[in-house]
Protein backbone atom coordinates (compact mmCIF):
# COMPACT_ATOMS: atom_id res chain seq x y z
CA UNK A 1 0.00 0.00 0.00
CA UNK A 2 2.86 2.41 0.57
CA UNK A 3 6.10 0.86 -0.86
CA UNK A 4 6.95 1.03 -4.71
CA UNK A 5 4.28 0.18 -7.58
CA UNK A 6 7.39 -1.30 -9.65
CA UNK A 7 8.18 -3.44 -6.77
CA UNK A 8 5.08 -4.82 -5.74
CA UNK A 9 4.63 -6.21 -9.82
CA UNK A 10 7.73 -7.52 -10.02
CA UNK A 11 7.09 -9.69 -6.58
CA UNK A 12 3.84 -11.02 -7.78
CA UNK A 13 4.86 -11.39 -11.20
CA UNK A 14 8.36 -13.37 -10.43
CA UNK A 15 7.87 -15.05 -7.08
CA UNK A 16 9.99 -17.91 -7.90
CA UNK A 17 12.90 -15.28 -8.32
CA UNK A 18 12.30 -13.59 -4.32
CA UNK A 19 12.19 -16.93 -3.22
CA UNK A 20 16.01 -17.53 -4.16
CA UNK A 21 16.80 -13.83 -2.31
CA UNK A 22 18.39 -14.07 0.71
CA UNK A 23 16.79 -12.16 3.33
CA UNK A 24 18.54 -8.65 4.34
CA UNK A 25 19.94 -9.45 7.73
CA UNK A 26 18.74 -5.93 8.78
CA UNK A 27 15.11 -6.91 7.60
CA UNK A 28 15.08 -10.37 9.87
CA UNK A 29 15.85 -8.57 12.70
CA UNK A 30 13.59 -5.99 12.24
CA UNK A 31 11.11 -9.21 11.36
CA UNK A 32 12.40 -10.93 14.96
CA UNK A 33 12.15 -7.90 17.03
CA UNK A 34 8.54 -7.44 15.88
CA UNK A 35 7.58 -10.43 16.64
CA UNK A 36 8.95 -10.29 20.27
CA UNK A 37 7.03 -7.05 20.53
CA UNK A 38 3.87 -8.56 19.81
CA UNK A 39 4.70 -11.66 22.32
CA UNK A 40 5.44 -9.20 25.39
CA UNK A 41 2.47 -7.35 24.37
CA UNK A 42 -0.15 -10.36 24.00
CA UNK A 43 1.30 -12.24 27.29
CA UNK A 44 1.11 -9.28 29.49
CA UNK A 45 -2.51 -8.08 27.90
CA UNK A 46 -3.84 -11.51 28.45
CA UNK A 47 -2.25 -12.05 31.84
CA UNK A 48 -4.44 -8.16 33.31
CA UNK A 49 -7.48 -10.08 32.11
CA UNK A 50 -7.72 -13.96 31.39
CA UNK A 51 -11.09 -14.25 31.70
CA UNK A 52 -11.62 -11.34 28.69
CA UNK A 53 -9.49 -13.17 25.97
CA UNK A 54 -9.92 -15.94 23.42
CA UNK A 55 -6.78 -16.34 22.00
CA UNK A 56 -6.89 -17.88 18.10
CA UNK A 57 -4.45 -20.86 17.79
CA UNK A 58 -1.26 -19.58 15.55
CA UNK A 59 -0.39 -23.34 14.55
CA UNK A 60 -3.75 -23.46 13.03
CA UNK A 61 -4.56 -23.42 9.33
CA UNK A 62 -5.14 -20.30 7.91
CA UNK A 63 -8.90 -21.09 6.74
CA UNK A 64 -8.95 -22.50 10.56
CA UNK A 65 -7.83 -19.24 12.11
CA UNK A 66 -10.31 -17.54 9.80
CA UNK A 67 -13.18 -19.67 11.32
CA UNK A 68 -12.14 -19.61 14.68
CA UNK A 69 -11.96 -15.57 14.78
CA UNK A 70 -15.21 -15.28 12.58
CA UNK A 71 -17.06 -17.87 15.32
CA UNK A 72 -15.49 -16.00 18.44
CA UNK A 73 -16.93 -12.76 16.72
CA UNK A 74 -19.84 -13.92 16.42
CA UNK A 75 -19.75 -14.98 20.12
CA UNK A 76 -19.24 -11.67 20.78
CA UNK A 77 -15.54 -12.17 22.39
CA UNK A 78 -14.76 -9.05 24.17
CA UNK A 79 -11.26 -9.09 23.06
CA UNK A 80 -9.16 -11.69 20.72
CA UNK A 81 -6.11 -12.08 19.90
CA UNK A 82 -4.29 -13.16 16.70
CA UNK A 83 -7.44 -12.94 14.88
CA UNK A 84 -7.19 -13.84 10.86
CA UNK A 85 -10.43 -12.92 8.82
CA UNK A 86 -11.73 -14.68 5.83
CA UNK A 87 -9.41 -14.09 2.48
CA UNK A 88 -11.38 -12.56 -0.12
CA UNK A 89 -11.08 -14.09 -3.50
CA UNK A 90 -12.98 -11.42 -5.68
CA UNK A 91 -11.24 -8.44 -3.51
CA UNK A 92 -7.77 -10.12 -2.79
CA UNK A 93 -7.84 -8.83 0.16
CA UNK A 94 -6.39 -11.13 3.24
CA UNK A 95 -5.20 -9.91 6.62
CA UNK A 96 -5.16 -10.24 10.56
CA UNK A 97 -5.07 -7.86 13.53
CA UNK A 98 -3.03 -8.58 16.61
CA UNK A 99 -6.08 -7.19 18.59
CA UNK A 100 -9.87 -6.95 18.20
CA UNK A 101 -11.54 -5.14 20.52
CA UNK A 102 -15.24 -5.58 20.74
CA UNK A 103 -16.84 -2.04 20.85
CA UNK A 104 -19.11 -2.51 23.97
CA UNK A 105 -21.15 0.44 23.25
CA UNK A 106 -21.74 0.51 19.64
CA UNK A 107 -21.55 -3.31 18.53
CA UNK A 108 -19.00 -4.63 16.14
CA UNK A 109 -15.02 -4.47 16.49
CA UNK A 110 -12.24 -2.32 16.14
CA UNK A 111 -8.26 -3.39 14.32
CA UNK A 112 -5.60 -2.55 16.97
CA UNK A 113 -2.31 -3.97 15.37
CA UNK A 114 0.96 -4.07 17.29
CA UNK A 115 4.03 -2.49 15.86
CA UNK A 116 7.79 -2.34 16.75
CA UNK A 117 8.46 1.40 15.96
CA UNK A 118 7.24 4.27 17.89
CA UNK A 119 3.68 5.91 16.90
CA UNK A 120 4.03 9.16 20.06
CA UNK A 121 6.74 10.95 21.20
CA UNK A 122 6.45 12.31 24.65
CA UNK A 123 5.42 16.18 25.07
CA UNK A 124 5.46 18.50 28.22
CA UNK A 125 1.73 19.76 28.18
CA UNK A 126 1.45 22.61 26.31
CA UNK A 127 -1.05 24.59 24.42
CA UNK A 128 -1.41 23.03 20.94
CA UNK A 129 -3.04 23.77 18.15
CA UNK A 130 -4.31 19.35 18.08
CA UNK A 131 -3.70 16.62 20.93
CA UNK A 132 -3.87 12.82 19.52
CA UNK A 133 -6.26 10.46 20.92
CA UNK A 134 -5.16 7.91 23.01
CA UNK A 135 -6.49 5.38 25.19
CA UNK A 136 -5.74 2.87 28.28
CA UNK A 137 -4.04 -0.66 27.18
CA UNK A 138 -6.36 -2.24 29.02
CA UNK A 139 -9.95 -0.05 29.19
CA UNK A 140 -11.07 1.57 26.18
CA UNK A 141 -11.31 5.11 26.79
CA UNK A 142 -10.42 7.49 23.85
CA UNK A 143 -9.37 11.13 25.14
CA UNK A 144 -7.34 13.99 23.93
CA UNK A 145 -3.49 12.92 25.34
CA UNK A 146 -1.83 16.29 26.35
CA UNK A 147 1.52 14.46 27.01
CA UNK A 148 2.55 13.07 23.90
CA UNK A 149 2.68 14.41 20.04
CA UNK A 150 1.79 11.99 16.87
CA UNK A 151 4.45 10.30 15.25
CA UNK A 152 2.86 10.04 11.71
CA UNK A 153 2.86 6.35 10.69
CA UNK A 154 0.89 6.34 6.79
CA UNK A 155 1.38 2.33 7.05
CA UNK A 156 -0.24 1.99 9.94
CA UNK A 157 -3.42 4.11 9.07
CA UNK A 158 -3.34 2.30 5.38
CA UNK A 159 -3.31 -1.23 7.61
CA UNK A 160 -6.28 -0.19 9.40
CA UNK A 161 -8.27 1.15 7.18
CA UNK A 162 -7.27 -2.75 4.91
CA UNK A 163 -8.85 -4.15 8.29
CA UNK A 164 -11.86 -2.24 8.76
CA UNK A 165 -12.70 -3.14 5.37
CA UNK A 166 -12.27 -6.17 5.97
CA UNK A 167 -14.48 -6.27 9.32
CA UNK A 168 -17.17 -4.02 7.30
CA UNK A 169 -17.88 -6.74 5.12
CA UNK A 170 -19.28 -9.43 7.67
CA UNK A 171 -20.67 -6.32 9.31
CA UNK A 172 -18.81 -6.85 12.16
CA UNK A 173 -16.89 -3.27 11.80
CA UNK A 174 -17.39 -0.58 14.73
CA UNK A 175 -19.06 1.91 13.27
CA UNK A 176 -16.86 3.81 15.51
CA UNK A 177 -14.45 4.22 12.55
CA UNK A 178 -11.40 3.95 14.23
CA UNK A 179 -8.54 1.96 14.51
CA UNK A 180 -5.82 1.32 16.74
CA UNK A 181 -2.03 1.03 17.34
CA UNK A 182 -0.44 0.07 20.26
CA UNK A 183 3.93 0.62 19.50
CA UNK A 184 7.30 -0.02 21.00
CA UNK A 185 6.91 2.09 24.27
CA UNK A 186 3.65 -0.06 25.20
CA UNK A 187 2.28 2.41 27.65
CA UNK A 188 -0.98 3.69 25.44
CA UNK A 189 -3.12 2.70 22.29
CA UNK A 190 -2.86 5.44 19.86
CA UNK A 191 -6.29 5.59 18.56
CA UNK A 192 -6.74 6.85 14.70
CA UNK A 193 -9.43 8.65 12.76
CA UNK A 194 -9.86 6.70 9.84
CA UNK A 195 -12.63 8.66 8.53
CA UNK A 196 -10.57 10.65 6.36
CA UNK A 197 -8.02 7.78 5.82
CA UNK A 198 -10.71 5.18 4.16
CA UNK A 199 -11.55 6.84 0.25
CA UNK A 200 -7.92 7.28 0.28
CA UNK A 201 -7.30 3.75 1.09
CA UNK A 202 -10.02 2.78 -1.37
CA UNK A 203 -8.33 4.14 -4.15
CA UNK A 204 -4.93 2.87 -3.21
CA UNK A 205 -6.07 -0.57 -2.87
CA UNK A 206 -7.78 0.02 -5.77
CA UNK A 207 -4.71 0.60 -7.85
CA UNK A 208 -2.66 -1.49 -6.23
CA UNK A 209 -4.66 -4.85 -6.84
CA UNK A 210 -4.43 -3.73 -10.82
CA UNK A 211 -0.75 -3.98 -10.63
CA UNK A 212 -0.89 -7.41 -8.93
CA UNK A 213 -3.04 -8.39 -11.59
CA UNK A 214 -0.79 -6.63 -14.22
CA UNK A 215 -4.22 -4.82 -14.90
CA UNK A 216 -1.95 -1.57 -15.11
CA UNK A 217 1.48 -0.75 -16.35
CA UNK A 218 4.63 0.03 -13.49
CA UNK A 219 8.31 1.32 -14.45
CA UNK A 220 11.06 1.64 -12.14
CA UNK A 221 12.03 5.14 -10.83
CA UNK A 222 14.20 5.43 -8.13
CA UNK A 223 13.12 6.10 -4.33
CA UNK A 224 14.22 5.35 -0.62
CA UNK A 225 13.41 1.80 -0.72
CA UNK A 226 15.40 0.98 -3.42
CA UNK A 227 18.31 0.74 -1.51
CA UNK A 228 17.03 -2.55 -0.03
CA UNK A 229 15.49 -3.99 -2.88
CA UNK A 230 16.60 -7.25 -4.74
CA UNK A 231 15.08 -5.91 -7.72
CA UNK A 232 17.10 -2.93 -7.75
CA UNK A 233 20.20 -5.11 -8.96
CA UNK A 234 18.29 -7.84 -10.05
CA UNK A 235 16.52 -8.92 -13.42
CA UNK A 236 13.98 -11.24 -14.13
CA UNK A 237 12.58 -12.83 -17.98
CA UNK A 238 16.28 -11.59 -19.19
CA UNK A 239 15.22 -7.90 -18.15
CA UNK A 240 17.97 -5.88 -16.49
CA UNK A 241 17.91 -4.86 -13.03
CA UNK A 242 16.27 -1.63 -12.68
CA UNK A 243 19.45 0.01 -11.70
CA UNK A 244 20.66 -1.02 -14.91
CA UNK A 245 17.13 0.39 -16.75
CA UNK A 246 17.26 3.56 -15.43
CA UNK A 247 20.81 3.50 -16.36
CA UNK A 248 20.04 2.98 -19.83
CA UNK A 249 16.81 5.01 -20.30
CA UNK A 250 19.05 7.81 -18.59
CA UNK A 251 15.72 8.21 -15.87
CA UNK A 252 15.34 11.69 -13.99
CA UNK A 253 15.14 10.05 -11.02
CA UNK A 254 19.09 8.72 -10.61
CA UNK A 255 19.48 13.04 -9.58
CA UNK A 256 16.08 13.84 -8.44
CA UNK A 257 14.63 10.73 -6.37
CA UNK A 258 11.68 10.09 -5.26
CA UNK A 259 8.71 13.23 -5.32
CA UNK A 260 11.06 14.99 -7.19
CA UNK A 261 11.16 12.94 -9.81
CA UNK A 262 6.91 12.95 -10.17
CA UNK A 263 7.17 16.51 -10.63
CA UNK A 264 9.64 16.89 -13.11
CA UNK A 265 8.08 14.30 -15.61
CA UNK A 266 4.62 16.77 -14.96
CA UNK A 267 6.99 19.22 -16.67
CA UNK A 268 7.64 16.79 -19.42
CA UNK A 269 11.30 16.35 -17.60
CA UNK A 270 12.08 12.54 -18.14
CA UNK A 271 15.83 11.98 -18.33
CA UNK A 272 18.75 13.71 -16.79
CA UNK A 273 19.45 15.02 -20.06
CA UNK A 274 16.34 16.93 -20.46
CA UNK A 275 16.92 17.74 -16.62
CA UNK A 276 20.14 19.52 -17.37
CA UNK A 277 19.31 21.52 -20.31
CA UNK A 278 16.63 22.99 -18.02
CA UNK A 279 16.16 26.61 -19.31
CA UNK A 280 13.91 29.62 -18.34
CA UNK A 281 11.40 29.88 -15.14
CA UNK A 282 11.50 26.81 -12.13
CA UNK A 283 8.35 24.76 -11.68
CA UNK A 284 5.77 26.62 -9.36
CA UNK A 285 5.03 23.33 -7.75
CA UNK A 286 8.70 22.75 -7.29
CA UNK A 287 8.98 22.43 -3.65
CA UNK A 288 12.70 20.79 -2.82
CA UNK A 289 15.06 23.14 -2.31
CA UNK A 290 16.80 25.67 -4.93
CA UNK A 291 15.99 24.33 -8.54
CA UNK A 292 19.00 25.92 -10.22
CA UNK A 293 21.18 23.30 -7.73
CA UNK A 294 19.05 20.32 -9.02
CA UNK A 295 19.80 21.35 -12.60
CA UNK A 296 23.78 21.43 -11.63
CA UNK A 297 23.17 18.10 -10.23
CA UNK A 298 22.03 16.85 -13.69
CA UNK A 299 25.18 18.54 -14.67
CA UNK A 300 27.33 16.99 -12.81
CA UNK A 301 26.22 13.64 -12.98
CA UNK A 302 26.81 13.54 -16.54
CA UNK A 303 30.04 15.15 -16.30
CA UNK A 304 31.03 12.44 -13.45
CA UNK A 305 31.53 14.94 -10.74
CA UNK A 306 31.16 12.94 -7.15
CA UNK A 307 30.45 16.57 -5.66
CA UNK A 308 30.01 20.37 -6.82
CA UNK A 309 31.58 23.28 -4.57
CA UNK A 310 28.99 25.89 -3.64
CA UNK A 311 31.60 28.92 -3.17
CA UNK A 312 34.60 29.46 -4.23
CA UNK A 313 36.15 28.58 -0.49
CA UNK A 314 35.16 25.52 1.43
CA UNK A 315 34.85 26.16 5.41
CA UNK A 316 34.24 23.84 8.48
CA UNK A 317 34.66 24.80 11.82
CA UNK A 318 37.93 23.76 13.33
CA UNK A 319 38.93 23.88 17.31
CA UNK A 320 42.59 23.42 18.97
CA UNK A 321 40.64 19.76 20.38
CA UNK A 322 38.88 18.52 18.18
CA UNK A 323 37.21 14.95 19.04
CA UNK A 324 35.28 13.15 16.70
CA UNK A 325 32.06 10.86 18.15
CA UNK A 326 30.22 7.87 16.16
CA UNK A 327 27.94 5.52 18.54
CA UNK A 328 26.31 2.25 17.76
CA UNK A 329 23.04 1.10 18.30
CA UNK A 330 20.99 -1.92 18.39
CA UNK A 331 17.28 -1.44 16.97
CA UNK A 332 15.33 0.41 19.74
CA UNK A 333 17.01 -1.29 22.26
CA UNK A 334 20.13 1.56 23.22
CA UNK A 335 23.47 2.59 22.03
CA UNK A 336 26.07 -0.14 23.01
CA UNK A 337 29.48 1.30 21.51
CA UNK A 338 30.38 5.10 21.65
CA UNK A 339 33.48 5.55 19.84
CA UNK A 340 35.53 8.69 19.85
CA UNK A 341 39.16 9.93 17.97
CA UNK A 342 41.26 12.43 19.58
CA UNK A 343 45.02 13.17 18.61
CA UNK A 344 44.70 9.81 15.88
CA UNK A 345 43.94 7.81 19.38
CA UNK A 346 40.95 5.60 19.38
CA UNK A 347 38.81 4.85 22.60
CA UNK A 348 35.61 2.98 22.70
CA UNK A 349 33.33 3.37 25.75
CA UNK A 350 31.07 -0.33 25.02
CA UNK A 351 29.08 -2.32 27.10
CA UNK A 352 28.98 -6.26 25.50
CA UNK A 353 25.70 -7.27 27.80
CA UNK A 354 23.56 -7.72 25.32
CA UNK A 355 20.54 -5.02 25.15
CA UNK A 356 18.69 -3.98 27.10
CA UNK A 357 21.11 -4.02 30.10
CA UNK A 358 21.56 -1.64 32.91
CA UNK A 359 25.22 -1.72 32.16
CA UNK A 360 24.90 0.48 29.64
CA UNK A 361 24.48 3.55 31.85
CA UNK A 362 27.75 2.55 33.03
CA UNK A 363 29.37 2.83 29.52
CA UNK A 364 27.27 5.90 28.54
CA UNK A 365 28.29 7.99 31.88
CA UNK A 366 32.17 7.33 31.58
CA UNK A 367 31.73 8.46 27.51
CA UNK A 368 30.03 12.23 28.96
CA UNK A 369 32.25 12.41 32.17
CA UNK A 370 35.78 11.72 29.44
CA UNK A 371 34.09 14.08 27.00
CA UNK A 372 33.68 17.11 29.13
CA UNK A 373 36.95 16.50 30.62
CA UNK A 374 38.79 16.56 27.47
CA UNK A 375 36.54 19.85 26.80
CA UNK A 376 37.17 21.45 30.33
CA UNK A 377 40.70 20.74 29.81
CA UNK A 378 40.89 22.55 27.05
CA UNK A 379 38.76 25.60 28.30
CA UNK A 380 41.07 25.97 31.07
CA UNK A 381 44.62 25.99 28.77
CA UNK A 382 42.70 28.72 26.98
CA UNK A 383 42.08 26.42 23.85
CA UNK A 384 39.08 25.88 20.99
CA UNK A 385 36.71 22.69 21.60
CA UNK A 386 34.70 20.86 19.32
CA UNK A 387 33.13 17.48 18.97
CA UNK A 388 32.17 16.19 15.65
CA UNK A 389 29.59 13.31 14.33
CA UNK A 390 28.17 12.36 11.07
CA UNK A 391 24.20 13.12 11.23
CA UNK A 392 23.79 14.12 14.25
CA UNK A 393 20.07 12.91 14.47
CA UNK A 394 21.31 8.95 15.82
CA UNK A 395 23.75 10.73 18.50
CA UNK A 396 21.98 13.32 20.17
CA UNK A 397 18.62 10.95 20.17
CA UNK A 398 20.69 8.84 22.27
CA UNK A 399 22.24 11.47 24.11
CA UNK A 400 19.06 12.39 25.00
CA UNK A 401 17.45 8.80 25.78
CA UNK A 402 20.23 7.97 27.48
CA UNK A 403 20.19 10.94 30.20
CA UNK A 404 16.91 9.87 30.89
CA UNK A 405 16.85 6.09 31.07
CA UNK A 406 19.95 6.03 33.22
CA UNK A 407 19.38 9.27 35.32
CA UNK A 408 20.90 9.67 38.29
CA UNK A 409 23.68 7.20 37.94
CA UNK A 410 27.67 8.18 37.80
CA UNK A 411 28.69 10.55 35.18
CA UNK A 412 25.56 10.63 33.53
CA UNK A 413 24.17 14.16 32.63
CA UNK A 414 21.00 15.58 32.98
CA UNK A 415 18.48 16.34 30.19
CA UNK A 416 19.65 20.31 30.79
CA UNK A 417 23.42 19.26 30.37
CA UNK A 418 22.88 17.49 27.06
CA UNK A 419 20.98 19.75 25.52
CA UNK A 420 23.48 22.77 26.27
CA UNK A 421 26.13 20.93 24.47
CA UNK A 422 24.48 19.60 21.62
CA UNK A 423 22.87 23.33 21.41
CA UNK A 424 26.30 24.86 21.07
CA UNK A 425 28.56 25.70 18.14
CA UNK A 426 30.90 22.95 19.75
CA UNK A 427 28.87 20.05 18.60
CA UNK A 428 29.55 20.09 14.68
CA UNK A 429 27.39 17.85 12.56
CA UNK A 430 29.42 17.21 9.49
CA UNK A 431 26.48 15.95 7.11
CA UNK A 432 25.72 19.39 7.58
CA UNK A 433 29.14 21.04 6.87
CA UNK A 434 29.32 19.02 3.80
CA UNK A 435 25.64 19.78 2.87
CA UNK A 436 26.38 23.47 3.50
CA UNK A 437 29.08 23.01 1.01
CA UNK A 438 28.69 20.77 -1.48
CA UNK A 439 26.02 19.38 -4.05
CA UNK A 440 26.40 15.96 -3.94
CA UNK A 441 25.04 14.07 -7.02
CA UNK A 442 25.40 10.56 -5.66
CA UNK A 443 23.79 10.76 -2.27
CA UNK A 444 25.32 12.45 0.90
CA UNK A 445 25.78 9.40 3.01
CA UNK A 446 29.28 9.12 4.77
CA UNK A 447 30.02 6.04 3.16
CA UNK A 448 29.47 8.15 -0.17
CA UNK A 449 31.35 11.45 1.01
CA UNK A 450 34.61 10.30 2.39
CA UNK A 451 35.90 8.10 -0.31
CA UNK A 452 36.11 11.24 -1.93
CA UNK A 453 38.35 12.69 0.53
CA UNK A 454 40.61 9.57 0.31
CA UNK A 455 38.94 7.70 2.84
CA UNK A 456 38.16 3.47 2.35
CA UNK A 457 36.55 1.58 5.07
CA UNK A 458 38.39 -2.02 6.03
CA UNK A 459 35.44 -3.76 5.75
CA UNK A 460 33.43 -4.19 2.52
CA UNK A 461 30.84 -4.79 4.25
CA UNK A 462 30.32 -2.02 6.01
CA UNK A 463 27.37 -0.85 6.70
CA UNK A 464 24.63 0.00 9.65
CA UNK A 465 22.64 -2.87 8.68
CA UNK A 466 25.30 -5.46 8.52
CA UNK A 467 26.59 -4.15 12.05
CA UNK A 468 23.07 -5.50 13.20
CA UNK A 469 24.03 -8.77 12.33
CA UNK A 470 27.53 -8.53 13.46
CA UNK A 471 26.27 -7.31 16.85
CA UNK A 472 23.82 -10.03 17.51
CA UNK A 473 26.77 -12.56 17.26
CA UNK A 474 29.09 -10.33 19.19
CA UNK A 475 26.91 -10.84 22.12
CA UNK A 476 25.28 -14.46 21.41
CA UNK A 477 21.66 -13.45 20.72
CA UNK A 478 21.23 -16.93 19.04
CA UNK A 479 24.44 -18.56 20.37
CA UNK A 480 28.01 -18.43 21.90
CA UNK A 481 29.58 -15.16 21.68
CA UNK A 482 31.86 -14.82 18.66
CA UNK A 483 34.23 -12.18 19.96
CA UNK A 484 36.19 -11.74 16.84
CA UNK A 485 32.61 -9.73 15.54
CA UNK A 486 33.44 -7.74 18.52
CA UNK A 487 36.87 -6.95 17.06
CA UNK A 488 34.93 -5.90 13.71
CA UNK A 489 32.48 -3.44 15.02
CA UNK A 490 34.86 -1.22 16.84
CA UNK A 491 37.29 -1.86 13.79
CA UNK A 492 33.73 -0.45 12.11
CA UNK A 493 33.00 2.39 14.09
CA UNK A 494 36.95 3.81 14.27
CA UNK A 495 36.49 3.80 10.73
CA UNK A 496 33.35 5.94 11.07
CA UNK A 497 35.29 8.27 13.72
CA UNK A 498 38.76 8.45 11.34
CA UNK A 499 36.54 8.93 8.24
CA UNK A 500 34.86 12.16 9.68
CA UNK A 501 38.63 13.59 10.74
CA UNK A 502 40.00 12.85 7.37
CA UNK A 503 36.99 14.24 5.42
CA UNK A 504 37.27 17.11 7.82
CA UNK A 505 40.93 17.83 6.91
CA UNK A 506 40.44 17.50 2.86
CA UNK A 507 37.88 19.68 3.26
CA UNK A 508 40.27 22.06 4.75
CA UNK A 509 43.08 21.55 2.83
CA UNK A 510 42.63 20.01 -0.96
CA UNK A 511 38.85 20.11 -1.32
CA UNK A 512 38.77 23.71 -3.55
CA UNK A 513 41.60 22.41 -5.92
CA UNK A 514 39.89 18.69 -6.42
CA UNK A 515 36.14 19.49 -6.27
CA UNK A 516 34.37 21.82 -9.61
CA UNK A 517 32.23 24.45 -8.67
CA UNK A 518 28.74 25.83 -8.61
CA UNK A 519 29.77 28.02 -11.64
CA UNK A 520 31.13 25.49 -13.60
CA UNK A 521 27.94 23.54 -14.09
CA UNK A 522 26.20 27.31 -13.86
CA UNK A 523 22.87 27.65 -16.40
CA UNK A 524 23.60 28.10 -20.41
Amino acid sequence: MIGCRHRLRLDAAHPEVIAEVREDPGVQQRREAASTQRARVRDELIAAAPDEWVVIEPRLRAGEKAAATMAAMAAGAPRIWGGLLPQERETGRRGGAEFLLRDADRGGYIPIIVVNHKVTDPRRPDPADFHPLTSDLHRWEPRRDKHVKLRPQPRDQQRLAHLYRMLQRHGMASPALVGGAIGLAFDRILVHDLTTVLADYDQRYADRIAVVRGELPTQPSKVPECRQCPWWVRGADGEPSCEGQLAIMRDVSLVAPGSRADVLRVHGVQTVDELAAWEGDDPDDWQHGPFSETVVTARAWIAGAALVRRFDTVSVRRADVEVDVDLESYQEDGAYLWGTLLDDVYRPFVTWDPLPTEDEGRSFGEFWTWLMRVRADAHAAGKTFAAYCYSRTAEDKWLYESARRFAGRPGVPTHEEVRAFVDSPEWVDMFQAVTDEFICPNGKGLKKIAPVAGFAWRDPEASGEASMGWYRRAVGYDADPDLSQRTRLFEYNEDDVRATQVLRDWMTTRAVAEVPSLSDFGRH
